[in-house]
């Protein structure tokens, strides 16, 4: 009974989550970014959709599988500046999620 109560509680914050204009910011930041690096890998390195997809969002979050890398110089040079500004800005996105989940959990005071 616990973990349903549990599994309701992160729901109804990730609710709150997604009403706060900061959280919209920062998640709408992440989600242009990861499209437009989801176009050029497409039109660039010649991937399908489904995989430039993919690979940006795995870079953007710093997991990189190594199953895909580009090859051309152009690839090579926007995912460096896709690396290092979409992990300043997919951190601050989870982060405003994070902390909006947890206000949403805080008691109203008193």
């Amino acid at each position: 009974m616990r973990l349903l109560s549990n599994i309701h509680r992160l729901f109804a914050g990730l609710r709150h989550a997604g009403r706060q204009p900061e959280v919209q910011g920062a998640a709408s930041l992440a989600l242009a970014l990861i499209a437009v690096a989801t176009v050029f890998y497409w039109l660039v390195e010649g991937w399908s959709l489904l995989d430039a997809a993919y690979f940006s969002v795995v870079t953007i979050a710093t997991v990189g599988y190594g199953d895909f890398a580009p090859v051309t110089a152009l690839g090579k040079i926007f995912t460096m500046g896709f690396i290092f500004s979409g992990i300043g800005i997919f951190v601050a996105a989870v982060s405003a999620v994070a902390q909006a989940v947890l206000r949403a959990q805080e008691p109203p005071p008193p």
